[in-house]
């Protein structure tokens, strides 16, 4: 009776910041650490090349990744889900008559 222990896949939560790309968008994960020596707290950022499928994600999008098998040279994480929608700021103009 041996159990295999199930691994869990890492999972962060980031902004797209790019969807230019057929298929892969860029997240980027941002985390508040302190400083290791003065102890104030700094943003650190870090890009992530991430797989979608669907291309459900848009630019600004706040969303889920979890790693992955390598899919190419960059991209070792795949879309989860879109945890929150960007605003949209498109701006409709009327007609002018």
């Amino acid at each position: 009776m041996s159990e295999t222990p199930v691994k869990r896949r890492t999972e962060k939560v980031g902004e797209v910041v790019s969807t230019k790309m057929a298929k892969t968008i860029v997240v980027e994960v941002t985390r508040r650490v302190p400083h290791p020596l003065y102890k104030r707290i700094v943003t650190r950022r870090k890009k992530f090349y991430a797989h979608d499928e669907a291309g459900t994600a848009r630019l600004g999008d706040v969303v889920r990744i979890v790693e992955s098998r390598p899919l190419s040279r960059l991209k070792r994480w795949t879309l989860a889900e879109v945890v929150r929608r960007a605003a949209d700021t498109s701006v409709q103009l009327a007609d002018e008559q």
